[in-house]
């Protein structure tokens, strides 16, 4: 199974020794800890759930669910398989080891939050004209509607909160890694700010 959970470290460069300078993610990736393996006879389709991570103040329920995986995580994932890798238990673990210099996988993050934004940054609308008998406001939202049907669509595009979704980057190559201190690194740019949350997956 081609997956990890990480927290993301930051950016920087690799030179490689043909001279070309390579941006990357660096992400403090694994290990995880198996803490559930589902099948389709008992749960009707095929994961794998892993922890990651040194959680505090476990709830009894998510305490009782790890017990048997010797782990207090603070975060836990699933990933959904079509099959079963051979002789995966709880309380085995992935490292950085499970991917390959050169793989291309794909990374998920939450970006960062921008807090309250009007349309033309959060969604990048042009401005109204600044001369010519302009009203002054030429950063207002337009029409947001007719006459008919008398209503706003919804999904229309207005002023609102931005940033903070969920975020996923395909197809970024595996430029570094290093399985004593569990770094892998990304080419490019991963979602989410430092600290945040990483998680790596296989080629969809």
């Amino acid at each position: 199974m081609k997956a990890l959970l990480g927290t993301k470290i930051g950016m920087t460069q690799i030179i490689g020794e043909d001279g070309r300078v390579t941006p990357v993610t660096l992400i403090q990736a694994g290990p995880v800890t198996v803490t559930q393996v589902k099948t389709v006879e008992s749960d009707g389709y095929n994961a794998v759930q892993v922890a990651y991570g040194e959680g505090k103040n476990l709830s009894k329920a998510v305490a009782g669910h790890v017990k048997s995986a010797k782990v207090t995580p603070k975060h836990i994932r699933e990933f959904r398989v079509n099959e079963l890798p051979e002789g995966l238990k709880v309380g085995d673990t992935i490292d950085v080891n499970t991917f390959e210099l050169g793989e291309l996988v794909q990374a998920t993050g939450t970006s960062k939050g921008k807090g309250f934004a009007g349309t033309v940054k959060r969604h990048n609308f042009n401005t109204s004209a600044k001369s010519h008998g302009g009203n002054g406001d030429v950063r207002r939202v337009g029409s947001i509607g007719s006459m008919y049907p008398q209503k706003v669509f919804k999904g229309k595009r207005m002023p609102g909160r931005m940033g903070h979704d969920q975020v996923t980057v395909k197809n970024l190559a595996v430029a570094y890694i290093d399985a004593e201190t569990n770094l892998i690194g990304l080419k490019g740019a991963v979602p989410g700010p430092r600290k945040g949350l990483v998680v790596i997956g296989g080629k969809a």
